[in-house]
């Protein structure tokens, strides 16, 4: 892939408004430091900056960055005004005939008495779908994991998607569908915007629960930590499994969340995870899981 092809990617997302962000050249991954080792210096001088708060549309920006290398091309999905289902494909280790995200779209749509929207489209390295919307006015929605149905994933505030004319090992970005954008649709937008059901109010405490919610923190903190095999993807599906085991010994009211947070976020990162996506899956995890659990009864 050439420099070229990939600065001209980069200025074709500029020019529909979106900001772009360098991705290390043949991966996903964003470039620049972690927030763990930054130095402080330079453009954090003023504190850490998010490759979200680092991406721009100015084309003389964009022309430095991309003579260097031939980065990837990620497009802030927030600051563009973007919300993205990203519709994942099977992997490998899945059972035959389980739903992908393009099969648990379709149900959506049909138990919502709606048609799949057309709109901008590009296929993914692996096989699977980016389907592109804008945020309605005035609202702020954030990235999500399988809040829809089953691998599907919204990109919004604080995410990223590869843009099309990346390239990595598994294979291209391209553009599927060059429909016009459109907005996302609002029964889309209610089901994103749903609040948290209330905690249910007489859940009787178990005896021991406290012991229990400990010895199930430390048994998923090394279930994730021996995670080193399948990829990043591999990693990142245990982290969010392993997450929602734990969860629900928060919303039983048996262990803090900060705490499930904090050694499920040093266990993911051990693997090689980046501290944001372990951050995120794990959030995404807890909030699922507090949104559906109910009560445990007595032992």
């Amino acid at each position: 892939m050439t420099h070229e092809h990939l600065l001209n990617a980069a200025l074709d997302a500029a020019e529909h408004g979106w900001p772009v962000i360098t991705l290390q050249p043949g991966s996903k991954r964003p470039t620049g430091h972690p927030e763990r080792s930054c130095p402080g210096t330079g453009r954090c001088a003023q504190g850490h900056r998010t490759p979200e708060q680092r991406a721009t549309t100015d084309p003389d920006l964009i022309r430095a960055a991309w003579a260097s290398r031939p980065y990837n091309v990620g497009i802030a999905t927030g600051p563009a005004g973007l919300l993205v289902l990203d519709l994942d494909p099977l992997k490998p280790e899945e059972p035959s005939g389980a739903p992908d995200g393009a099969t648990s779209l379709q149900a959506l749509c049909e138990r919502a008495g709606q048609t799949v929207p057309t709109t901008y489209r590009t296929r993914t390295a692996r096989g699977g779908e980016h389907l592109y919307f804008t945020s309605p006015p005035g609202v702020r929605l954030k990235c999500s994991v399988d809040r829809l149905g089953p691998h599907i994933d919204t990109r919004g505030w604080g995410g990223y998607v590869v843009a099309p004319g990346s390239t990595t090992p598994t294979g291209n970005y391209t553009v599927t569908d060059h429909a016009p954008v459109a907005e996302l649709p609002t029964w889309l937008t209610q089901l994103l915007r749903d609040a948290p059901k209330p905690a249910v109010s007489h859940v009787v405490p178990v005896r021991d629960g406290t012991r229990a919610a400990q010895v199930a923190l430390e048994r998923e903190c090394d279930v994730v930590k021996g995670a080193t095999e399948g990829g990043p993807n591999g990693r990142n599906n245990t982290l969010h499994k392993s997450a929602c085991k734990v969860a629900r010994f928060v919303a039983w009211g048996h262990i803090p969340r900060h705490l499930v947070e904090e050694a499920i976020q040093a266990a993911g990162e051990s693997t090689g995870l980046p501290p944001a996506e372990c951050r995120t899956t794990i959030r995404s995890a807890i909030e699922w899981v507090l949104r559906a659990a109910g009560p445990r009864e007595t032992a």
